[in-house]
């Protein structure tokens, strides 16, 4: 592949370099209001995918970790439900503020935990900070309500209580703003939160809203995060008995685990899983709009994202003008060191990432895909990548790629395009591209997805719209009304005001 834009030999630093770290440093984990150092622990090492150095150091937390803190978590959560939700709305919006003013910082190690390039940060940030604000003032809506009854002399009355604590599980490709919608609404409708980071990001999936939080004046123990890897403590999280509700962002294999283990302790699994996100564009589209969109949706990080373009489904007619367009936009998107503010598109997250993607990328290839840009890879970076003559089994096609690589693959009609996008077990996002919005409407409504979106590209959420998949894609919706009725709990308490004849 061309050489990317690179730092060289230049050091990349550590990921305590930054004045939000707390004073021990990133290498502690956050229990019941106190920066708890490894101590006897081992620790995790915090690589930047960039270049593969060691930039930190988090615990590696144990089941005896998790533990403590669901038990702190649950007895700081009454008091904590009994704050007023002006001060509740307060605290939150204050975290919101806080991460907003350490942006610099912030998108700083988003470039080095995570391999996010300055776009990204920024999008990611902005997004957490729009999630949080958003989360305040649901802490101050009226949720209950009053109606009359059947039998005579009777109120009812119909009250939403927080579920108690609330397990969150996230994971590393955009961990913070998916762990803000996590936790910003179940604090601010009065839950407790223990939250664990995927290992890759610890800090900006994890140790990051700790600190904010913290310095926003959440009491002690009401917000919990622990650092560790998903095989030592994942089962233990997702199956303990203390949380009412478990939060999972990540793959689908490992969301029916979470599931399962969740289920058997009657509690509610909220699950946002994998996706293989379809983007139409029918014979009647503007064609440019749908490219720049089929281009956004398909490189911005690298392409892992879970609502990321996995198949660009194009009528015949306009085929190899989308095709042509396509390989020309990727073949002028930079690719380089996620610290250089010209790069687009930067590293993949680790080395079992890019081999997946690769073989996905080679097996395609030889099946009969033409490359038309891109294609060469060199860890830790993948050009984007864009391939013609692509059919629906063929396996960056079938499978969720996660990666820089846009197959394209052409239909003849409406029914077809909607076969095409259905014929997977996932659900999640999606996209059509059409002039005549009374058909993409018609095109949208049949296509088997959570969320999609008329003349846009999948890559969508915004705090006041239901997220979530169908299928295989998960359960549940994040955002607005939508998760707080999975964070609280409906209560029907009546009351007979008049001696009732039974």
């Amino acid at each position: 592949m061309g050489a990317p834009t690179t730092r060289g030999d230049e050091q990349y630093g550590d990921i305590d370099d930054v004045g939000i770290a707390p004073e021990t440093g990133w290498n502690a984990q956050y229990i019941d209001g106190e920066w708890r150092q490894q101590g006897e622990r081992a620790t995790i090492s915090v690589n930047a995918p960039a270049t593969q150095e060691t930039v930190g150091e988090v615990p590696r937390g144990t089941t005896d970790d998790l533990n403590e803190a669901f038990r702190v978590a649950e007895a700081a959560q009454a008091e904590w439900a009994e704050t007023p939700p002006q001060e509740r709305s307060r605290i939150v919006s204050t975290a919101a503020q806080l991460l907003e003013e350490h942006m610099e910082e912030f998108v700083h190690l988003v470039a080095i935990e995570g391999g996010g390039v300055q776009a990204k940060g920024e999008f990611e940030g902005g997004a957490a900070v729009g999630v949080a604000s958003h989360a305040a003032g649901m802490a101050l809506r009226n949720r209950g309500e009053r109606s009359e009854s059947t039998v005579p002399g009777k109120e009812n009355i119909v009250v939403e209580e927080p579920v108690g604590v609330v397990g969150v599980i996230t994971p590393w490709n955009f961990p913070t703003v998916l762990s803000m919608r996590a936790v910003a609404p179940a604090l601010a409708l009065g839950n407790g939160v223990v939250l664990k980071p995927d290992e890759h990001t610890p800090v900006t999936g994890g140790l990051l809203l700790a600190r904010v939080f913290e310095m926003a004046g959440l009491p002690d123990g009401v917000l919990n995060v622990v650092t560790g890897y998903g095989e030592d403590i994942g089962d233990h999280f997702s199956g303990h008995e203390v949380p009412d509700v478990i939060s999972f962002t990540g793959s689908t294999e490992i969301g029916r685990r979470v599931a399962t283990n969740a289920v058997e302790n009657f509690n509610f699994p909220a699950l946002e899983l994998g996706g293989n996100n379809a983007h139409i564009v029918t014979d009647d589209a503007d064609l440019e709009l749908a490219i720049e969109a089929g281009a956004f949706g398909s490189f911005t990080h690298q392409g892992q994202v879970c609502i990321s373009i996995n198949r660009h489904l194009v009528h015949e007619d306009v085929y190899d003008d989308y095709v042509a367009g396509l390989a020309e936009a990727a073949e002028h998107i930079p690719v380089g060191d996620p610290l250089e503010p010209e790069s687009i598109v930067g590293p993949i997250i680790n080395e079992s990432q890019f081999e997946e993607m690769t073989d996905y990328l080679e097996e395609t290839v030889d099946a009969g895909a033409v490359v038309e840009a891109g294609g060469d890879y060199d860890f830790p970076y993948v050009e984007p990548t864009v391939l013609s003559d692509v059919r629906n089994e063929m396996a960056a096609a079938c499978n969720e790629h996660f990666g820089p690589i846009a197959p394209v693959i052409p239909f003849s009609s409406d029914e077809e395009a909607i076969e095409l996008a259905n014929d997977t077990e996932m659900g999640l996002s999606g996209s059509v591209h059409c002039r005549d919005i009374t058909r993409a409407r018609a095109i949208a409504k049949q296509v088997e997805t959570g969320m999609i979106h008329i003349n846009d590209q999948p890559i969508n959420d915004d705090p006041q719209a239901p997220f979530g998949g169908v299928k295989s894609s998960g359960m549940g919706r994040y955002n607005d009304r939508w998760i707080a009725d999975e964070y609280t709990t409906t209560r029907w308490i009546s009351v007979q005001h008049e001696p009732r004849e039974y």
